[in-house]
């Protein structure tokens, strides 16, 4: 048996599973300090399964603690950044393209050093190792401990990158180092943003994983737990500490996962409606399809793998304001059970409109009696808009397609909906994304330029997948369940030597026992 927890911005939702069965379900609203909240849902998902603490196999959370840090400037670590790349690189130094308020809660401070590799591993210079020392020297007489590393091309060769951890450990003692090629792709700026943007969380990542530990002892739980990261895997409380980053976006991930479990569905349009924005994804291969862009965090571009979801403010809270009609984006959140006219309060939301028309079950629907037919039918028919256009732009091809619906907030949508060839609607569909964390697998990948002048292409091939198990493997899989989801290859036409970029995705199934 494991349990699966997604906090969202509204509610805390948490799934107990027995292999591919779901035994029980519980929501709670997400609180503040966001553990207790976690310990609300467990104590009422155990309550209700009146399962023993003590068979639960594994947890598995999806949380959005680090994305939050990093929007709100808050909880962050003073970084230093070594970028590894002189006598190049030096025009744009690192945080050129951060907010200036971000800059300033992480503190700026960088230096840039001698060394990289251009594309084909040859070094762009030797590696600085007296100005590495001597940049760790300042940067521990600054009181700072935490530091990212980059260097020119990296993912190809990391060796450089990994010399420079070895002297700056040496020279700052319990030192959290985040090296560029652990974390973000080929393009060197927006991956030494992802690592000072992993360093900076250094300190958040520990405490958190503490927090989540304590709350599941505290209710006699001793399974160990996992967390979700943004491509639909697992990664170890342990990884966890070490690469905060990539939960960044976990929480639509989780509900596409688990959309595609309870649907059946491999490759379909996911639309997840929670209590303040809804999600729109695309499943492909029964995994989200991945944005092929950088992605902004925080008003920062970072370029490691990130789904490909568009957000609009439509949710189960969201307000409903009239002449002129309009729906969000503000919400009521988590204070819908107060709020909202049909539970007592004096909020017109999107749910009282849905009580209203007859399409939702939930508080005194006595109290929406009054509303005006005609602007409980054009609240719909924008509501429904709202969702077919975001479906229209997340497609890439014309026609028609299948849309599986989830979240709390589903109760929002009709029979049908334009240019929707199938409408699902699971069951389980409004905790479909703690299910997603409970079926979640490991994941590895591997991302790097070979020549394929130097290497032939099957063993460049080979390479990449054999690395991508091995990654798989260490993050706790079951050999015999790994297997390769996605393969991209991309001819660098502008780069000698027959470059080409070589991408392997690989998964497998956690071994919980």
């Amino acid at each position: 048996m494991r349990i699966g927890i997604d906090v969202g911005g509204t509610n805390t939702d948490a799934v107990l599973m027995d292999g591919r069965t779901v035994v029980g379900w519980a929501k709670s609203p997400t609180t503040r300090d966001v553990s207790s909240g976690i310990s609300n849902v467990l104590n009422d998902l155990l309550a209700k399964t009146k399962v023993s603490p003590k068979a639960i196999k594994a947890v598995m959370l999806g949380t959005t603690h680090f994305t939050n840090a990093v929007v709100e400037r808050k909880s962050l670590s003073k970084t230093a950044v070594i970028r590894i790349g002189l006598p190049a690189t030096s025009a744009l130094p690192p945080y050129v393209d951060w907010p200036e308020d971000l800059k300033a809660a992480i503190g700026g401070v960088y230096y840039l050093v001698h060394g990289g590799y251009e594309f084909d591993g040859r070094p762009i210079a030797p590696l600085g190792e007296d100005e590495i020392r001597e940049a760790a020297q300042k940067v521990r007489a600054a009181g700072i401990d935490c530091v990212a590393v980059s260097s020119v091309f990296s993912p190809v060769n990391p060796d450089q990158e990994k010399r420079a951890a070895e002297i700056i450990a040496a020279e700052i003692p319990g030192v959290k180092i985040s090296l560029s090629h652990e974390i973000g792709r080929i393009g060197l700026l927006e991956r030494e943003n992802a690592a000072a943007m992993n360093a900076c969380l250094s300190h958040l990542a520990v405490k958190i994983v503490q927090s989540f530990r304590d709350a599941l002892a505290g209710l006699g739980i001793t399974a160990p737990f996992y967390i979700s990261q943004n491509d639909g895997t697992l990664m170890s409380a342990d990884f966890v500490e070490k690469y905060p980053v990539l939960t960044f976006a976990s929480g639509p991930t989780n509900s596409m996962r688990g959309a595609a479990f309870l649907s059946g569905l491999k490759d379909a349009v996911v639309v997840d409606i929670g209590g303040t924005t809804s999600d729109v994804g695309v499943l492909s291969q029964g995994f989200p399809r991945e944005a092929s862009v950088a992605v902004r965090i925080g008003g920062v571009r970072t370029n490691f793998r990130m789904p490909d979801v568009l957000s609009f403010g439509l949710g189960g809270g969201s307000h409903v304001r009239q002449d002129p009609l309009q729906i969000g984006p503000q919400s009521v959140g988590y204070e819908i059970t107060t709020r909202a006219l049909v539970f007592g309060g004096s909020d017109l939301t999107t749910s009282d409109i849905a009580v209203a028309a007859g399409m939702a079950d939930m508080g005194d629907k006595s109290r929406v009696a009054h509303l005006d037919k005609a602007l409980v039918q054009a609240a719909l028919s924008r509501m429904w808009e709202m969702i077919e256009v975001s479906i229209d732009r997340m497609k890439t091809a014309a026609g028609a397609v299948p849309v599986i619906l989830v979240g709390g907030g589903i109760v929002l949508v009709g029979d049908s909906l334009n240019g929707v060839s199938e409408l699902h609607r699971p069951e389980h569909a409004s905790v479909a994304n703690a299910i997603g964390a409970a079926i979640a697998q490991v994941g590895g990948e591997v991302d790097r330029v070979f020549s394929l002048d130097a290497i032939p292409r099957d063993k460049a091939l080979e390479q990449a997948k054999s690395e991508a198990t091995a990654r798989v493997l260490e993050g706790g899989a079951v050999p015999d369940t790994v297997e390769i989801v996605d393969v991209e290859e991309v001819p660098l036409a502008y780069l000698p030597g027959n470059a080409t970029r070589i991408r392997v995705k690989a998964v497998g199934t956690l071994a919980v026992e």
